[in-house]
């Protein structure tokens, strides 16, 4: 394996036009705005159209982040989606993107490690590129979680929604790119976030179609308990691998599940708050999504500079978790 540097050449984001407020939940179910945000943080989450599914946004993200990095599609030699909302179980999401970009030079496949899904991508598309199998990899996330929601069930349906990130990884610099990555999973908890219909354990039927198989279960307090312990002691073991202490994170880029696992990975890391890139207020849960968008969006607003220390960490469904440290 090749020891060169390899990062992020470009990012890009895309999210639906439709809001879905805080208010607007309160016409729907038993819940208030205060509710909402005293517990999560947030405000409002983006909805994707009827005619949308998770490809189209992730092309539009994947535009972005091509142009970000001054490629086009057919510089491209693999495509990695991570989602667990694909178009259809197959052919893959990342199939489809890769017809619709035009990048006829790339493989393609989807990954499935819930809200971790975009740090597995990247820990992928950095080995791949050390092997010298490929040069370029367009990692996405990108959810279309609306379609999954109960929106009768007041625990989970003010958490989700819908968007899309995408980076271009290559070779970077001496000195830059990624300096570790940390992956995890814990599948005995797998009962606590799921989607039990669908596949070969529960076919879709009628039954479990009226059963509401189909739409995303989770039991939060558990959830909220593995979060905040796995994200802060993913993200020291990223920071041990890289050599690094708590001191030189510049910015810590963080899954947007719920303020208070955020601000729970900030006191354990001992970073104020202006240290975390934080949207989970305009765009909810976004699974795997949520870091890409994320990172983008600290990118646009120009909180990332040229050799900043980053720390992205995740946790998810599976149970799965993951981080990395990142010099811009």
């Amino acid at each position: 394996m090749r020891d060169i540097p390899v990062g992020i050449l470009g990012t890009g984001k895309y999210v639906p036009e439709s809001r879905l407020t805080n208010q607007d939940l309160e016409r729907m179910v038993e819940t208030s705005d205060e509710w909402i945000v005293t517990r999560t943080g947030i405000r409002e989450r983006r909805i994707a159209d009827p005619a949308q599914a998770t490809s189209d946004l992730a092309y539009e993200a994947s535009l972005r982040a091509l142009e970000s990095a001054g490629l086009s599609a057919e510089d491209v030699d693999l495509i990695i989606v991570a989602t667990i909302t694909p178009d259809m179980f197959f052919p893959s999401t990342a199939c489809l993107l890769q017809d619709r970009l035009g990048a006829k030079r790339a493989a393609a496949f989807d990954l499935s490690a819930a809200c971790s899904g975009f740090i597995y991508g990247l820990a992928t598309a950095t080995n791949f590129i050390k092997t010298g199998m490929y040069r370029r990899v367009l990692v996405v996330g990108a959810e279309t979680l609306s379609r999954i929601t109960d929106y009768t069930d007041r625990n989970t349906c003010i958490l989700f929604g819908d968007g899309a990130g995408a980076v271009v990884v290559g070779e970077v610099p001496e000195g830059r790119g990624f300096q570790s990555f940390v992956l995890g999973a814990d599948g005995s908890g797998g009962e606590l976030l799921r989607i039990c219909g669908g596949g070969s354990r529960v076919p879709a039927t009628e039954r479990s179609v009226a059963d509401k198989k189909h739409f995303l279960e989770m039991n939060g307090r558990d959830v909220f308990k593995f979060a905040v312990r796995v994200m802060g002691s993913s993200a020291e073991e990223a920071l041990a691998k890289a050599g690094l202490d708590k001191s030189d994170i510049d910015l810590l880029v963080p899954h947007q599940a719920n303020i208070r696992i955020v601000q729970a990975a900030l006191e354990r890391l001992g970073l104020s708050e202006d240290k975390a890139m934080v949207n989970l207020d305009r765009y909810g849960n976004v699974s795997a999504a949520s870091i890409p968008l994320a990172l983008a969006e600290a990118a646009e607003e120009g909180r990332i500079r040229e050799g900043d220390r980053l720390v992205l960490v995740g946790f998810g469904g599976g149970l799965t978790w993951g981080s990395s440290v990142l010099v811009w």
